[in-house]
């Protein structure tokens, strides 16, 4: 018997009429972003092999794949990420192209998770990757275009925050503890835990390092974090990035205005796929984050072509929901209707052809009957009847 032929999978679900146009709105507007900074774009299959997405950099859980079989045997998965196959691509089909490489996609992910607690399964999203340069620049490029991406959607009420992975991969690396254990603590940090991070804290030892661990997500705000930070501990390394992420932070500023860009060195997202500065962008009417990225120069040598890279990837999904909050979209309405009596069908399919090439709408009636015809017309307010070539009424 079946059970599931009316309903979609978990964290799965149709989209209407005035979703599938705002959506569409959406996609175009920060497309014109992207392509007015020099981004081409590309496209990856939706199925990849799982070998893709197991290297140092990019290691996904396999319980959050969806998972399938090719008649090989061979393990495929849904893509779960975009950065990783557009990495594969870098390093294969575009390894001798000019660096640096600005590339976008918009394409969907699939992520599952045991109950999904609320999640999509399926999110859409499109990005940008800025491929083959470490510099300064490029990070300013791309944050500059998060911006304006986040300033485009919904009334652009925007907040961006900015970390670097490397200021909790500094302190970590300085206690004798095992990848497991740091992974706990990045957890426990990311996740804003205090007690559980200062009960495994404890269990560590007592040091400087244990104590700056501890403040870290308390980390946030505007310039004072800097102060904050270094007060906790200071090292020559610790001191350079945050010398750096200051810099940054005052450019930025500079862009957006000191009221829209806070600093996070609690944001440590994951660390075996970040390397350098993160970004985490949120709009007004959305409780979470609606763009995320940041640098990642290790992550293409995984593939065999050792060149840095940073990006970000929106959640078009997230923006649509904030959209349709902001305003009700709907289709544009129908011209005319076109009636064919007997015999006149093709001259009917003229007209509505040169109606077309004008710039209107048309729809040719599929009814017997002009009455018929009418009835439908008034019930989807379509105001002009054309009866072969000939106007016979319109609509009130």
């Amino acid at each position: 018997m079946k059970i599931n032929d009316l309903i979609t999978p978990e964290g799965t679900k149709d989209l209407l009429f005035n979703e599938c146009i705002t959506r569409q709105n959406i996609e175009n507007k920060i497309h014109k972003i992207f392509k007015s900074g020099g981004y081409s774009e590309l496209i990856t299959p939706c199925i990849e092999f799982y070998d893709v997405f197991t290297h140092n950099s990019s290691h996904f859980s396999q319980e959050k794949l969806f998972k399938l079989m090719d008649c090989k045997g061979r393990i495929l998965v849904l893509r779960p990420d975009n950065t990783v196959p557009i990495a594969r691509i870098v390093a294969t089909r575009l390894k001798d192209a000019v660096l640096p490489m600005r590339l976008y996609y918009n394409q969907c992910v699939f992520n599952m998770a045991p109950s999904l607690k609320g999640k999509s399964a399926q999110v859409v999203q499109t990005g940008i990757e800025l491929i083959g340069s470490s510099s300064k620049m490029a990070d300013l490029e791309v944050i500059s275009t998060a911006i304006n991406v986040l300033s485009s959607c919904g009334n652009g009420d925007y907040s961006l925050e900015i970390g670097d992975i490397r200021f909790f991969q500094e302190l970590v690396r300085k206690l004798k503890i095992s990848d497991e254990e740091k992974e706990t603590i990045r957890n426990y940090i990311k996740a804003k835990n205090y007690p559980a991070l200062n009960d495994f804290l404890d269990n560590i030892g007592d040091n400087q390092v244990i104590q700056a661990l501890k403040r870290l997500p308390g980390l946030f705000g505007g310039e004072e974090v800097f102060e904050k930070a270094s007060q906790l501990f200071s090292d020559e390394k610790i001191d350079t990035i945050l010398t750096d992420l200051k810099e940054l932070y005052n450019k930025i500023s500079k862009i957006a205005g000191k009221g829209k860009i806070t600093v996070d060195l609690g944001m440590v997202n994951k660390t075996d796929y970040y390397t350098g500065v993160i970004i985490r962008g949120y709009l007004e009417g959305y409780g979470e984050e609606v763009l995320s990225g940041g640098r990642y120069d290790k992550l293409i040598a995984d593939f065999g072509y050792d060149i840095p890279a940073t990006g970000f990837a929106v959640n078009v999904d997230a923006v649509m929901s904030v959209e349709m909050k902001k305003n009700s979209v709907t289709d544009k309405n129908i011209d005319a209707i076109i009636y064919a009596e007997n015999g006149f069908e093709i001259e009917a399919l003229h007209t509505a052809d040169k109606l077309r090439q004008e710039g209107s709408t048309a729809e040719l009636s599929l009814f017997d009957t002009i009455e018929e015809t009418i009835a439908y017309a008034k019930a989807k307010n379509i105001a002009k009847i054309i009866k072969v070539n000939e106007i016979v009424t319109e609509v009130e």
